[in-house]
C-alpha cells in the first residue's frame, strides 16, 4: 500500500528559461527540473515571447545577451507586462552585473546548485506573496 500521492496530483512551479547557449540551457534546465520545477526553454527572445503568450510561468529566467545585447532585458520587460506577472531574473556570466531594477534579480552563471535553487525558490515565493497581497487588497481585506 502506497501513502504517497501520484506525481500527477502535484502542480510544479513553471519556469521559462531563455538562453541562446545550448549547453547552458540544457544544464540549467536539468538542474531546475531536478529541483522540482517544470521548465520550458527558449533559445531566443522571439521564442520566449511566443512561450510567454502560450503559457503562464511563475518565473522567467533570461540570459542577458543573446541575439542582441539587450535581448534579455526585452524578454523580462515583456514578461513583466503579462497579466499573470511572473517573477523575473537575469542570467549572466558578467560578475559586475547589477540588477536592472528593484523587481529584477541577477543570477551569475555558473552558480552552485544549492544557491541557484535557493534563489529560484525565493523569487517564486516572493511572487506568490505579491499575488496574495494583491488579491486580498482587491477583495477589501
Amino acid at each position: 500500500m502506497s501513502f504517497l500521492p501520484r506525481s500527477s496530483e502535484y502542480d510544479l512551479a513553471r519556469v521559462l528559461l531563455v538562453d541562446d547557449d545550448p549547453a547552458a540551457r540544457i544544464t540549467l534546465k536539468t538542474v531546475l527540473e531536478a529541483g522540482g520545477y517544470s521548465v520550458d526553454s527558449a533559445a531566443s527572445a522571439a521564442e520566449a515571447f511566443e512561450k510567454l503568450e502560450e503559457s503562464q510561468y511563475e518565473l522567467v529566467l533570461s540570459d542577458l545577451q543573446m541575439e542582441s545585447p539587450e535581448a534579455g532585458l526585452k524578454v523580462l520587460a515583456h514578461a513583466r507586462n503579462m497579466d499573470y506577472k511572473p517573477a523575473t531574473a537575469l542570467l549572466t556570466t558578467y560578475q559586475n552585473a547589477h540588477p536592472v531594477s528593484r523587481s529584477s534579480s541577477t543570477l551569475i552563471k555558473p552558480v552552485d546548485v544549492p544557491e541557484l535553487l535557493g534563489k529560484v525558490a525565493d523569487l517564486i515565493a516572493s511572487r506568490a506573496t505579491r499575488r496574495l497581497e494583491r488579491e486580498l487588497r482587491l477583495a477589501g481585506v
